[in-house]
């Protein structure tokens, strides 16, 4: 049985890549320590924050005290998922924008914004404003996704954040949605194996028809 068409929505790390807020110590940095013309096998080091690119956040990112990266399980980041088309929409993603999509418990909800339209950072991207983060949680969904950089910003306190994760809500950001068109797939998101911390870069693949 095949898998169908596969469709990587990851960012690809590299050190001209988008960064938060296009900060130069946020950007990841590759270095060769050793090389074929001193006789060795070619080797690099990455330095790199863990919540650059394609990420998962775990609990303790915004809630001292919370979950480390380790305790969100694959059961959560793996399984069927919905691509929401919010290209349309500016400034910030409300409940009223994702109320005509009839969400349910359970869901995994990735959403596709003008952010999947640029490799630039863009101060003022599409973000989940926190009436619509009470609604999703609300409802019990299983894991959200954006193709920003952040699921928010201009939000004192984090309440987008904050209300998700204590809802058990998984948060990713730096997802690129951009040849994907709205609709079912599944998700198969594969964090880097860490421990102890407050996140870790992923490869995420969406497999449909």
């Amino acid at each position: 049985m095949g898998l169908g068409r596969i469709y990587d929505v990851s960012m690809t790390i590299q050190e001209g890549m988008q960064v938060w807020k296009s900060y130069e110590h946020k950007k990841p940095h590759i270095t060769n320590v050793q090389n074929h013309d001193q006789g060795k096998p070619h080797e690099s080091r990455l330095d790199m924050d863990v919540h650059c690119g394609t990420h998962v956040d775990a609990p303790l990112h915004m809630l001292p005290g919370g979950d480390t990266i380790e305790t969100v399980t694959l059961e959560q980041l793996c399984g069927p998922a919905r691509v929401l088309d919010l290209t349309h929409v500016k400034g910030h993603i409300t409940k009223e924008d994702l109320l005509p999509f009839a969400i349910l418990r359970g869901e995994r909800l990735l959403f596709k914004t003008s952010s999947s339209l640029s490799e630039e950072f863009d101060v003022e991207f599409p973000f989940l404003r926190e009436d619509g983060a009470a609604y999703l949680a609300g409802i019990g969904i299983t894991l959200v996704g954006t193709d920003a950089l952040g699921i928010e910003r201009a939000q004192p306190e984090y309440p987008t954040h904050r209300q998700l994760m204590r809802a058990g809500v998984i948060i990713v950001e730096g997802l690129r949605l951009k040849h994907v068109e709205a609709g079912n797939y599944t998700l198969i998101l594969a964090p880097l194996k860490l421990t102890g911390i407050d996140a870790a870069p992923a490869r995420a693949l969406l497999l449909g028809d």
